[in-house]
């Protein structure tokens, strides 16, 4: 029985260094783009980027089914596709922000972006197959293989049968109307609309129908919310409410603190949930909350707002929380995590308003 990695304080470990090397956050900048240039998304590779042979990959779909298929890349392209501009969201973005931290990426808050996926809808395959009465979930195999908490594996998750028959669940070949990256899942890739991003797994190879539940690593043990060493904890599905602001004015290399010219300055940003849309988001200056505008909505895609601020000189303290329909609400600190998953404590960003 393998352990996990005991939390820790103080100084970034070599490993965490070097995972954030290997795995890039989002420019915070880039929140001024509705949509995220491919080269600025967000980017989470657990094992190696695999190496695949677009003309001889195939794409497996058997276990508890009728008809067993066999599609290559060609065959998939021509079928009937959908583009769904879709926000996706690490789980462990903020994880650095809680101490003590679980060892792994240090995300900050930069582990969130939007695309464009084109691709086809899982239900229609998944039709094709004619399911046994017996399946409760679906499996999604990909390509990438690697040790996790001592346990060799490919990487590997499961939806229940009810969430992967949904109409907007996409086997995606497509990104920004460009061949997928070899980065972001080459050929082929599973997109869940607001989960957070392990639902959505890289290099497929085969899907497979069960009729019990998924007991592999990743589905099993990893990616749980857990407030204590040893409890198993609930499994992280739909992101949180969640926002952030494009950071105004300039920043100082090293600190990244801001410097903004007195005077009218707007404040952009975005805000997303997957469990409803986005209600109202606030704007603070130091401490004092605003009402901020938000613009217009769509199904899976974060939601802009803007905010406009009368900068006098001197010291401030930027931050942003968002409440969507269903109630939830953003908290001022990070809520306490073992692996550090869903954070979504406000954003606070200080800058200095100069004459």
């Amino acid at each position: 029985m393998s352990s996990r990695r005991p939390p820790i304080a103080g100084r970034y470990t070599a490993e965490e260094l070097a995972l954030a090397a290997r795995n890039r956050g989002m420019p915070l900048e880039a929140l001024r783009h509705e949509l995220t240039p491919a080269g600025l998304h967000y980017l989470l590779v657990h094992f190696d980027i695999p190496v695949v042979d677009v003309n001889t990959w195939t794409l497996q779909i058997n276990g508890r089914v009728e008809k067993p298929l066999t599609l290559g890349l060609q065959e998939i392209t021509r079928l009937p596709a959908k583009t769904l501009r879709v926000t996706m969201e690490c789980a462990g973005n903020g994880r650095a922000q809680v101490s003590p931290r679980y060892p792994s990426v240090p995300w900050l808050e930069e582990g969130v972006s939007t695309a464009d996926w084109t691709g086809v809808p899982l239900s229609a395959l998944l039709e094709r197959t004619a399911l046994k009465k017996t399946v409760k979930e679906i499996v999604f195999h990909g390509a990438d293989r690697g040790f996790d908490a001592g346990v060799e594996h490919d990487f590997a998750r499961s939806l229940a049968l009810e969430h992967a028959l949904r109409e907007e669940v996409l086997l995606a070949y497509e990104m920004n109307g460009t061949p997928l990256p070899p980065q972001h899942g080459a050929p082929l890739r599973l997109v869940v609309p607001r989960w957070y991003g392990m639902a959505s797994v890289k290099w497929l190879r085969s899907i497979e129908a069960i009729d019990r539940p998924f007991e592999g690593l990743q589905q099993a043990r990893s990616y749980h919310f857990r407030r204590h060493p040893g409890e198993k904890g609930e499994p992280c599905t739909l992101m949180r409410v969640n926002s952030l602001l494009a950071p105004p004015g300039i920043p100082d290399f090293y600190t990244r603190k801001r410097v903004v010219e007195a005077g009218t300055v707007e404040i952009v940003g975005r805000a997303w949930s997957g469990a409803a849309p986005i209600a109202r988001v606030e704007f603070g200056l130091s401490g004092v909350w605003h009402e901020a505008q938000l613009d217009g909505a769509a199904p899976f895609c974060w939601q802009g707002w803007r905010a406009r601020w009368q900068a006098r000189p001197g010291e401030y303290e930027l931050s942003c929380r968002a409440i969507d329909h269903a109630g939830n609400r953003q908290p001022l600190e990070p809520p306490w995590d073992l692996s550090g998953f869903g954070n979504n404590g406000v954003q606070r960003i200080a800058v200095t308003v100069r004459a």
